[in-house]
């Protein structure tokens, strides 16, 4: 059975003559899988990370997670958004422990093994070049750092599933392009199930195993696209054919889509 596992679903927000967002939309990925959400605007792709996540509960149809339905929100996912909110009273090294403290599944293991939890952030901040940045308010960093800081906190408890909104959307593309290595590298060290919604054809291409192609609203899948790169893969990989093919593919379906 997939990880994940989207079946025939529908949800429509401000009730029956409100917008239907999703309809028979059905998706599975499996665990250890990249898959990434492309498609126009406004055709569902953050409503479907809600239904996953359990903060929207589809209409019709079902979602189930490791095998069992998603009736509430669920514990152990990491969420990071196109802006990283990281609370500005708090320096880097204390945003990114966060969840621990907050947590009622990880809280009292925060409180009885602070050290070892404080290690294992101090870690996650090597990997993305930010533990000399510890200490430093969230002012005192870049939009990059920032959004590396937000990857973190995102990884800190160690889930089995990441969800990205669009998370380099408001970047500029060398710091986006930059935090595609730094994504890449996290999750082939780390083997986490990703779902990433992103509008840049070229970010899914290069971060993902299986691109899916939403319709417009009410979104569905309507194609579903493996990338069958080698790891890691590179910025000069982007300017070969077969990456340029698999994005104007990609982009075909989208304005036929639009066109529709």
């Amino acid at each position: 059975m997939s990880f994940i596992r989207i079946e025939d679903v529908a949800l429509r927000y401000g009730g029956a003559d409100g917008t239907l967002a999703v309809q028979g939309c059905t998706l599975a990925i499996e665990r250890g899988e990249f898959a990434a959400l492309v498609g126009p605007s406004g055709c569902g792709k953050s409503t479907l990370l809600k239904m996953v996540s359990g903060l929207e509960l589809p209409s019709a149809g079902s979602v189930r997670l490791d095998g069992h339905e998603v009736a509430g929100p669920q514990h152990g996912i990491g969420i990071a958004f196109q802006n990283a909110t990281l609370l500005p009273w708090r320096t880097t090294l204390d945003n990114v422990l966060l969840p621990l403290e907050v947590s009622r599944e990880h809280r009292g293991s925060f409180r009885r093994n602070k050290a070892e939890h404080v290690e294992r952030a101090r870690g996650l901040l090597r990997t993305v070049g930010l533990d000399e940045f510890r200490e430093h308010a969230p002012y005192q960093l870049s939009g990059g750092m920032q959004q590396r800081a937000n990857l973190c906190r995102a990884l800190i408890h160690e889930p089995d599933l990441l969800l990205l909104d669009e998370p380099f959307a408001a970047l500029d593309a060398f710091t986006r392009e930059e935090l595609w290595g730094v994504l890449q590298q996290l999750f082939m060290d780390r083997r986490f199930t990703v779902i990433l919604v992103t509008h840049d054809l070229r970010e899914s291409v290069y971060l993902a195993d299986t691109v899916h192609v939403v319709s417009k609203r009410p979104g569905r899948i309507v194609k579903t696209k493996h990338i069958d790169l080698p790891r890691p893969r590179t910025l000069e990989m982007t300017f070969e054919p077969g990456f340029v093919d698999i994005v104007h593919e990609l982009r075909d379906a989208i304005s036929e889509i639009r066109g529709a």
